[in-house]
Order: structure tokens, then sequence, then C-alpha cells
């Protein structure tokens, strides 16, 4: 597939921000994933976008974990970083691909470590040579439990390497439940080509099973996460490191969501220079709503929150930052045969623009979670298209 133009294919001209006189054409474009791939993730790379995927390999029970770069409107070929039968494979929970600053490529995947169903570790892998070799998998979770491991999010550290922060289950202690008894504990590390350092705990207590979200400011990282008070109010929470070290959680909104399960829903986050954007969802009160907030001081407090949904969100959010100072939001929306992935642009000052619908969805656990990623002027969304007999993923761009 290297050299082959991706192909694109026009499927509307919508209105993004009427209100500003702007308008722009939604494309899809040819995706580098085999038939049956799902659990896309994308990431901005020095050089257009990464794309990874899990990939199940025909007339086996082997998973391929595979990536691809979107360079000049061109996919490289697909390339397989790890092939294995014992992936983690997990429609909310999936693997990841970033890029840091000299240019390194590094791999998370999610390894079962026992014979319960919740008995897996994160491995991670670099590559220095733009994914034609990989050095040595390693641990990035080190307590040798067997227990859950994963919701990883990373972003590339200044200079080099990764931040990377996940959901630790090692104080879980174990009972009737896969899931166990104990809490769940957020934790985040520096990650080089050797490994894991400076590992910390964030917080003590957190939801078992939501995506983690994390941003590099020029400050350090900041970190969403859904915490877990001792009464089961399962609001959204922020840390962030400074020069003096790790704040104290504080709640992002106090929505006052008491729900006692994991809803399997967690926020995203996103910067671009000290302008932090932020999306979630919540259920409170018993009224689903997509959230966006801002912070204009590098994550240390958040503006009000702007509701971002037409009325049936179902979440599975992601936001990306623009330099301008609005953002970007996807969502699921629920609709009377399904579901639609919405995107809808934010103002720095608040308003809202006409959302546009993205594609068709569904409810299903299969259908994942839409993922985005800016490069230059345009936005790249990847989402998987579940069927009743088939799964694909899709990729779009949107110019900027």
């Amino acid at each position: 597939m290297s050299g082959r133009r991706a192909t694109v294919f026009l499927i509307g001209v919508l209105a993004l921000a009427a209100c500003r006189g702007e308008r722009a054409a939604i494309e899809t474009i040819l995706s580098p994933a085999g038939a049956g791939a799902a659990e896309p993730f994308l990431s901005p790379a020095r050089e257009g976008v990464l794309l990874s995927w899990l990939e199940p390999v025909e007339g086996t029970e082997r998973h391929a974990l595979r990536f691809a770069r979107l360079r000049n409107g061109e996919w490289s070929s697909p390339i397989t970083v790890a092939e294995r039968d014992d992936f983690f494979v997990n429609w909310a929970d999936f693997p990841s691909i970033v890029e840091d600053e000299k240019g390194v490529l590094f791999v998370h995947w999610l390894q079962k470590s026992g014979p319960k169903s919740y008995d897996y570790d994160i491995r991670m892998a670099t590559s220095s040579d733009g994914g034609t070799s990989w050095d040595e998998p390693f641990l990035l979770n080190r307590d040798g439990r067997k227990a859950e491991h994963g919701f990883v999010s990373v972003a590339a550290v200044p200079g080099g390497g990764v931040g990377a922060t996940w959901l630790d289950g090692r104080n879980m202690t174990g009972s009737d439940h896969d899931h166990g008894g104990g809490d769940m504990t957020l934790r985040y590390a520096t990650v080089d080509a050797a490994g894991p350092v400076d590992e910390v705990e964030l917080d003590p207590r957190v939801c078992e099973c939501c995506a983690t979200g994390m941003t590099m400011t020029a400050g350090g990282p900041v970190i969403v996460y859904r915490d877990r008070s001792d009464d089961e109010i399962r609001d959204i929470s922020f840390v962030r490191r400074t020069t003096t070290g790790w704040s104290e959680p504080k709640p992002l909104r106090r929505d006052g969501w008491k729900i006692a399960a994991c809803p399997v829903n967690g926020p995203q986050i996103d910067s671009a220079g000290s302008r932090v954007a932020t999306a979630w969802f919540t259920a409170a009160d018993e009224t689903q709503r997509v959230y966006a907030a801002f912070s204009d001081d590098g994550g240390a407090t958040f503006g009000e929150a702007v509701v971002v949904d037409e009325g049936k969100p179902a979440g599975r959010v992601d936001i990306v930052a623009l330099d301008s100072g609005d953002a970007i939001v996807t969502w699921l929306e629920q609709t009377p045969s399904g579901a639609e992935i919405r995107l809808r642009r934010i103002g720095r000052d608040g308003i809202v623009t006409p959302s546009v619908k993205v594609a068709d969805s569904s409810m299903a656990r299969g259908s994942g979670f839409p993922r985005i990623a800016r490069s230059g002027r345009d936005l790249y969304i990847a989402w998987t298209e579940q069927s009743t007999d088939s799964r694909r993923i899709h990729v779009a761009r949107m110019p900027l």
C-alpha cells in the first residue's frame, strides 16, 4: 500500500460555524486497516498523523497491533508492531501510538497476565527508525500483581520521551467479581526507551474503567479522569504537575453523578500553548450531557462548562484544541435508529457552532470510541463501523 494516494470521497459540505461564515468539508479517506480491524487510535506526528489499530489474523486466534502514517495525503504501508494470542482486546481500552520530539515512536498495548478476565498488564515498546524495528517490550506497571492495569494516556515530553498515566488495580484485593474488591488508583510515570521512571500515585481511589486523558502543556502534564468518592459520586477530576510537584485532585465541575458502577465513559483533554480544553460526559440527575470547559492558565483552573451535545448524547468524547483558542469536540449522539458521530466547534468565548454529523454509528460496544487528531490545518477522525457480521475502520479529513 506504500505510495498509494489516499482516495478521497466527498461526503458533504456542511456549515460548521455559520455564525462566523465558515464552511467545512468532511471527506472520507482510504483506511489502511484490514478487514475486521477495530480500536483505532489517532495521534499527531512531526509529519502527518499516526493511526494504530488491532486486527484479527486470519485463520488464527491471534491479533496484530498495526500502525500506518498519513503524510502528504498518502498512507505508509501498515507495520505490525506485535502479533499475539494474549492481547487483552477491549472496545473501550485500546492500544495507542505516540511520536516524541526526537522522532521515537512509543506504543502501548494490554497483555493478559493471569487466568481471570481482568488480569492484564501494560506493555510498551519503542522504535527509533520509524517502526522498521522495535526494541524489547517492557512493562509500564511494575507491581507484579495479577490485576487490572489499563486506560493509558501517553503524551510527548519536551526534549524527548513521553509521560504516561494509567488506571492501576494493584490495590484491588479480588472477590467473586472479575473487577475485584479494593480501589483502583491513578498513576503516572515518565517513560524513555529504557522504561518508566519517577512513578507516582496521583489518586488512591478512582472509577475503575473510564478512559483517562492527558495533555502536555509548557508547565507540565495535565490529567483528567473520572474520580470516585466514598459515596459513589463519579465526577471528573484533574491533576497537574508544576515546578513544586503534583497538585491535589480537584473536581472539574461538581456534576454530582452518583452511580454505583463504572459508566465506561471517560474525559479527554488537549492544549495549545497555555490554553487547555477538556470534554466529558455525565448523566447526573438522570440527564445525559456532554460538556466542554477551558483553562487559560495551563490547567490550574477551568472556567464554566459549556453544553456541547444535542440533547441525547451517549458520550465517548474526544477533543482537539486549536491555535485560535477554540476547540473541536466529537461525541456519540443517540438517534431513533442508533447513533451518530457528531462534531462541534466551541469558541474560546463559549459560543457553540452548529454541530456536524460525521457518520452514522451505533450504541453497540463494538462501535468503540471515535478518535480525532490535528495535523497542520487538517483535522482527522477515525472510527469503527460495526455491522452484524463485520467491523471496519473509517478515516475522514476536515480542513480547518
